[in-house]
């Protein structure tokens, strides 16, 4: 079984039609262990909320979907035991602490780091972290 954290980014793709779509469902094969922390709840809530004000969804989407999340076998963990690992890792990258609290996760749990923001990706190329995280359509 191959673990995985997933970001916000990732878990959208699982119920919007947006690129990389496929990559995206592919790790819902059962094959694959996912985990986030729980800033992936709001993060993901939020991103359905601006999909809703620009139209791009209905407001019976955008509550489908969100209601639709917590059937996704994904595990949570609680962000407070990520905090002070997620705080050095940003002080080292300069990256912001949601994003670290993804980062850190992973190292946690020996994962890679699933995400649909290159920006972040190539922030971390020249770091210790950059084989850690992957963006979904290099899956």
């Amino acid at each position: 079984m191959t673990r995985f954290v997933v970001d916000a980014s990732v878990a959208v793709k699982w119920f919007v039609p947006e690129d990389d779509e496929e990559s995206a469902l592919a790790l819902l094969d059962p094959a694959h262990e996912l985990h986030a922390p729980d800033l992936l709840t709001p993060e993901f809530g939020n991103t359905i909320w601006k999909k809703l004000g620009r139209g791009e969804l209905s407001p019976e989407e955008a509550r489908t979907v969100i209601n639709a999340l917590p059937v996704v076998p994904l595990s949570i963990h609680p962000s407070r035991a990520l905090l002070p690992a997620a705080f050095d890792i940003a002080v080292r990258t300069s990256r912001t602490i949601y994003d670290s609290l993804y980062l850190s996760l992973a190292t946690a749990l020996d994962a890679r780091l699933v995400t649909a923001d290159q920006k972040f990706v190539n922030a971390l190329s020249s770091t210790p972290f950059a084989n850690q995280v992957i963006h979904i359509r290099d899956l």
